[in-house]
């Protein structure tokens, strides 16, 4: 079987710079059985477990895996927070050039709270026919060449 983690003769050809450590008895007892299982000499063994630690430390392993995922995600947001600015500030343009246009209805106008009661719940079905289907208006208008 051949190991990933050495390749015959490499080790040794390397320049290499000596460390003297000290490990817990647990730990040397790890080591030397997994050198021994291995067949690979336990400085190998050390060397790449911590070129192994040192990759992962010195890159976020969230930001290698989420990254591009988040990045994408906040650009996403960003365009949704300008588009409902642009919405809200859209309605409420419309919203006082409406209440500028039509004066405010008597208290005793019934006919006319009637009336207004009775376009809004079309209004309100209108726009869960519109959600419901998938169909948005302004796409429509855009898309026949019917903006104005």
């Amino acid at each position: 079987m051949t190991n990933p983690f050495w390749i015959c003769g490499d080790f040794m050809r390397q320049t290499k710079t000596r460390y003297q450590l000290f490990l817990s008895e647990p730990l040397s007892r790890r080591l030397e059985a997994l050198a021994d299982r291995q067949k690979i000499p336990k400085s190998a063994l050390l060397e790449q477990a911590l070129t192994v630690w040192l990759d992962r430390m010195g890159a976020s392993a969230l930001e290698d895996r989420f990254g591009r995922r988040i990045e994408l995600v906040s650009v996403a947001l960003a365009r949704l927070e300008r588009n409902n600015a642009v919405l809200l500030e859209t309605l409420a343009l419309f919203i006082r050039y409406e209440l500028s246009l039509y004066p405010p209805l008597a208290d005793d106008d019934k006919a006319g709270r009637a009336a207004g009661r009775m376009r809004f719940e079309k209004f309100v079905a209108l726009v869960a026919k519109q959600l419901t289907s998938g169909k948005r208006t302004l796409e429509d208008a855009f898309d026949k060449g019917n903006a104005p």
